[in-house]
């Protein structure tokens, strides 16, 4: 372990101080069973070179009797012992470019940070934009540079109220939000059992699908890690109650039938047709056309349904044109996001899956797109993945989320709050298009906003 002393980061009068870093490796060296190179899928190799950056925020617990000392070992242990399942985390890729991991169980980046502010102060003064970047380690917060090996990098930040902020960086290329919460998941469950082989833990454990390998190449990673500083991110609460009379609100509306909307898709619709709406009002009231893309897990999309635990990317993307003012209704929209989740049915095989992909990507290139691509929103849900639920020991997480602001784009991030009482939205949105957003009536009417 390498002590590093008084290395001091200051955010917004925050003292963040790095205690402690060292690589944690797997428990065991990966088995001869299996493969030592992990070849990576067609869609793997279409990610973006960027992490998902998750934080989850635990508060002081008193009937906890861990020190941070304790928590920071049981972290450290169960870690490399989950590493022993998720083989190819702890390996490397032989080049920038190379379609497979190395699984040479070198391990990932853990560091230990104090902040001398309370939990719920750190949270109040830095979420206000969503600047959660002092809680990565090595800036595992969006891009990936060329400087950093590491597929998975771990943050332990201790708190002056005893509280703790755990982040967790992955690579997108071995794996998609899912794959990050299986993993989350495991890993909290063998802290809380010790072992990978308990009985509670075992239907945790990874799924894999042997690939073979491609004479394809992995995108080129950025130089540096980039931030868009026009951006930022707010959280909104939907409770459950006020979801339900939105929902009532677009069959209501609706021109023909429209079968039960979820609560995604209607809080989607309603994120994004707030937001089109702010850039107009920011536009002299004038309409651009925009897009509407949202990424989606396919697992239970294949004719043989995946399991949720399957390890690697298995995303597809929806599209959702609005070209004027007409295509911008709550039920219109939600009747299209339906329209598009049935495409997504049927999956032979995952180059099938990414052969859609590509199609999808590819259009994004086009002559057509270029002149709106201002104009896209991202969305992305995480409800009914397990961050909420990650208990190494300690209690539940308060509060789960991604660090979206450093992406620079605008895109919306849905997560069940961690009561299971509504959905939180992580709206990222260039700041004068937010100071618009935020004050909408119609949004407003079945919201809180949080921060």
């Amino acid at each position: 372990m390498v002590m590093v002393g008084k290395l001091l980061r200051f955010g917004r009068r925050q003292l963040h101080t790095i205690i402690s870093r060292e690589t944690i490796k797997p428990a065991n060296l990966t088995p001869n069973s299996h493969p030592h190179t992990y070849n990576l899928s067609e869609i793997d190799l279409l990610a973006n070179r960027a992490y998902i950056p998750l934080y989850l925020f635990y508060p002081n617990n008193d009937g906890c009797s861990l020190t941070a000392n304790d928590k920071a070992t049981l972290l450290k242990k169960s870690l490399s012992m989950s590493l022993t399942k998720y083989y190819h985390f702890a390996g490397r890729l032989p080049a920038q470019t190379t379609p497979y991991i190395e699984c040479n169980d070198e391990g990932v980046v853990f560091v230990e940070a104090r902040n001398d502010s309370e939990l719920d102060r750190f949270r109040l003064v830095s979420a206000k934009d969503g600047d959660f970047d002092q809680l990565f380690p090595d800036e595992m917060v969006c891009y990936e540079s060329r400087n950093n090996a590491n597929l998975v990098g771990v943050q332990v930040n201790h708190f002056a109220c005893g509280g703790v902020g755990l982040a967790v960086s992955m690579s997108h290329i071995v794996g998609d939000a899912c794959t990050l919460g299986s993993f989350v998941n495991h890993w909290a469950y063998v802290a809380l059992y010790g072992s990978t082989e308990h009985k509670e833990v075992l239907p945790l454990n990874p799924y894999f699908i042997q690939f073979p390998k491609t004479n394809s190449l992995l995108l080129e990673p950025h130089a540096a890690n980039q931030k868009n500083n026009n951006h930022v991110m707010k959280k909104f609460m939907f409770p459950n109650s006020k979801l339900s009379d939105l929902k009532k609100i677009i069959v209501s509306t609706a021109a023909g039938s429209l079968n039960n909307p979820t609560r995604v898709e209607s809080l989607t619709a309603l994120l994004y047709k707030t937001a089109v709406a702010a850039a107009a009002t920011n536009n002299s009231g004038h309409f651009n056309p925009s897009y509407l893309l949202i990424m989606a897990d396919i697992r239970q999309k294949f004719v043989e349904k995946l399991p949720q635990t399957t390890v690697g990317n298995f995303v597809s993307m929806m599209m959702v044109p609005t070209r004027n003012k007409t295509e911008i209704s709550l039920s219109m929209l939600v009747d299209e996001i339906k329209k598009q989740k049935v495409k997504l049915e049927g999956v032979e095989n995952v180059q099938q899956a990414a052969e859609k992909l590509k199609l999808v990507q590819s259009k994004l290139g086009s002559e057509d797109f270029e002149h709106v691509v201002k104009g896209t929103y991202g969305g992305t849900s995480l409800c009914g993945f397990p961050f909420s639920k990650a208990d190494f020991g300690w209690g539940k997480p308060m509060a789960a989320g991604v660090a979206l602001r450093s992406a620079g784009a605008n895109g919306f991030m849905l997560m069940d709050s961690p009561e299971g009482d509504g959905i939180e939205a992580h709206v990222t949105l260039e700041k004068k298009d937010m100071d618009v957003f935020q004050n909408d009536k119609e949004l407003l009417s079945f919201c809180q906003i949080n921060i």
